[in-house]
C-alpha cells in the first residue's frame, strides 16, 4: 500500500508542479478557427439524403479495402480503416481532387455523419466495456498491478509536462492550462484494448502468460483512462463548483450502477442463459438501459461514452446474454457505423495546418514523448517485477498501442475545444504511427513463444 500512496503522491505532486509553472503561461488569442463538422458548419440542406447514402457506401467500401490490405500486411485492419477515413478527408481527396471529395463528402453531410459517428462510437464502447473481465481485475498479481499504474503514471506526467511547451505554441488564451495539460496527460495514457488483443491474437499469444498480462494491464489502462477522461470533461466543462457537483454526481451514479444496474444484469443474465437465443424483448431493454446510462452521464457532464462503456463493464462477461448481444451488435457496429467515425474523424483532420517544417518537429515529439511514458513506464515496471530484457521490452511495445480508442478521446477534446485543430491533427499522426509500429516491433523482438511470468508475479 506504501508503494502505490508513493506512486498516487508522484502522480498528484508532479502533475501540481507542472500546473504551478504552466498558469504563468500565456497562449494566443483565439483565432476564431472553426472546427469542421461543428454545429453550424452545415447550412445547405438541398440532396443531403442523397450525399449521405453515397457517402456511406464510398466510406464502407473504401474501408473495407483499406482494412483488407493491412491485415494482408499483418496490420489491425481498424488502423487500414482509421487511414481510409484520413484519406476521404480534405488532407488528402480533398487536395488531389476537390470537385470529388465536395461532391462525395460535402459539409452539408458533417453534422448528420457526426450523429451517425457518435452512435457507433456509443455502441461500440458499449461492446469494449463487455468485453472487459472485471473479476480478472480483482485478481491481479503485484507485477500486473505495478505496470498497469507505471503505463498510466509514466505518459499522463509526460504529457502534461509537454503542455508547457506546446500550450503557448497550439492552444488559445480561452483554454485554461490546467484543462489543457489534463487532457494532453490522458491523450498520452491511452491504450487501445480491443487493438491489443487483435494483435494478440493474431500472433497467436493471447493465452500465454505473456498475452494475459498485457490484456489485464490494457483493461486497467482503459477503465483508468476513461475514469481520467471523465473527470477532465468535468474539469473543462465547469468551473468552480460544477465541476466539484459534477464529480460528486458521477460517484453517486457509480454507486447506483454497482449496487442496482449491475444485480438486475446478473439476474437478467441468469434468465437469458436458459432461454435458446437472445430475444427482441431482452434486446430492447439493454438497448434501453444503455441509451438511459449514457444519456445521464451526459446530463452529469461526463460523456455519454462513459455510461455505455461503464453498462458493457456491469454485464457479466462470460454470460449467453454478453455472448449473443456481442453477436447482434458487433457486426453492425464495426461494418457500417465505425467506418462513418472515421470518416469524420478524417473529415476534421487537416493535415495542412501541419505543413511547417517547425509542426513536424513538434509532431515528432509529440510521438517520441507519448512511446517513451508507455514503453518507458511499462518496461521498467515489468522490469523491476522480474520479468526479463526482451519481454519487459515486448510488453512495453504492446502498451503502446493506441488505435480507435486514442481517436474518439481526441474527438471528445477537439469537441470541447480543449485541443485546436492544429495540435488534433497531430495527435491523430501519433496515434497512427504508435499502433502501426507495433507489429513489426514485435515481430523484431521475436515474440512467438510463450513467456513464463517470473515467480514474484
Amino acid at each position: 500500500m506504501l508503494t502505490y500512496a508513493a506512486l498516487l503522491a508522484l502522480g498528484v505532486g508532479g502533475f501540481l508542479l507542472v500546473r504551478h509553472l504552466g498558469t504563468r503561461l500565456i497562449a494566443p488569442a483565439p483565432v476564431g478557427a472553426e472546427i469542421f463538422g461543428a454545429p453550424g458548419d452545415a447550412k445547405a440542406k438541398v440532396d443531403t439524403l442523397m450525399h449521405l447514402l453515397l457517402a456511406l457506401a464510398v466510406i464502407i467500401v473504401t474501408a473495407r479495402g483499406v482494412g483488407a490490405v493491412f491485415a494482408y500486411l499483418s496490420q489491425p485492419p481498424v488502423i487500414g480503416e482509421v487511414i481510409a477515413g484520413l484519406l476521404l478527408g480534405p488532407s488528402v481527396l480533398g487536395r488531389i481532387a476537390p470537385s470529388a471529395s465536395s461532391f462525395i463528402l460535402p459539409p452539408s453531410v458533417a453534422p448528420f455523419l457526426g450523429i451517425l459517428a457518435q452512435v457507433g462510437v456509443v455502441l461500440y464502447m458499449f461492446l469494449v466495456g463487455a468485453e472487459l473481465d472485471l473479476s480478472r481485475l480483482r485478481k491481479l498479481a503485484h507485477s500486473t498491478v505495478a505496470i498497469s499504474h507505471a503505463s498510466i503514471l509514466a505518459p499522463f506526467l509526460l504529457g502534461s509536462t509537454l503542455a508547457l511547451a506546446l500550450y503557448t505554441r497550439f492552444a488559445s488564451s480561452d483554454v485554461p492550462f490546467t484543462h489543457f495539460a489534463l487532457f494532453l496527460g490522458v491523450a498520452m495514457s491511452v491504450t487501445a484494448f480491443p487493438v491489443l488483443a487483435r494483435i494478440l491474437t493474431d500472433r497467436g499469444i493471447q493465452s500465454t502468460p505473456m498475452g494475459t498480462v498485457a490484456l489485464t494491464c490494457a483493461a486497467v489502462d482503459d477503465v483508468t483512462a476513461w475514469c481520467l477522461l471523465a473527470i477532465v470533461v468535468s474539469v473543462a466543462s465547469n468551473t468552480g463548483g460544477g465541476a466539484l457537483l459534477t464529480l460528486g454526481l458521477s460517484a453517486v451514479y457509480v454507486g447506483v450502477m454497482l449496487a442496482f444496474v449491475r444485480p438486475l444484469l446478473a439476474r437478467l443474465a441468469n434468465w437469458q442463459a436458459r432461454r435458446p437465443s437472445l430475444g427482441r424483448g431482452v434486446l430492447a431493454l439493454v438497448c434501453v438501459l444503455l441509451l438511459v446510462s449514457a444519456l445521464t452521464t451526459e446530463a452529469i457532464g461526463i460523456h455519454a461514452l462513459f455510461g455505455a462503456f461503464a453498462l458493457g463493464a456491469m454485464m457479466p462477461h462470460d454470460s449467453s446474454l454478453a455472448t449473443d448481444l456481442k453477436a447482434r451488435l458487433e457486426d453492425l457496429v464495426v461494418v457500417f457505423l465505425l467506418p462513418a467515425f472515421f470518416a469524420y474523424t478524417g473529415m476534421r483532420t487537416q493535415m495542412g495546418l501541419v505543413g511547417d517544417a517547425e509542426s513536424w518537429a513538434w509532431c515528432l515529439i509529440i510521438i517520441l514523448t507519448a512511446s517513451l511514458g508507455k514503453f518507458g513506464g511499462s518496461f521498467l515496471a515489468a522490469r523491476a517485477s522480474g520479468f526479463g530484457l526482451r519481454d519487459a521490452a515486448s510488453l512495453g511495445i504492446l502498451m503502446n498501442t493506441r488505435g480507435l480508442v486514442e481517436l474518439i478521446v481526441l474527438n471528445v477534446g477537439l469537441d470541447l475545444r480543449v485541443i485546436s485543430p492544429r495540435l488534433f491533427a497531430m495527435l491523430v499522426v501519433m496515434a497512427v504511427v504508435t499502433t502501426l509500429s507495433t507489429t513489426p516491433i514485435l515481430q523484431a523482438l521475436s515474440v512467438v513463444r510463450p513467456v513464463p511470468v517470473p515467480e514474484r508475479a
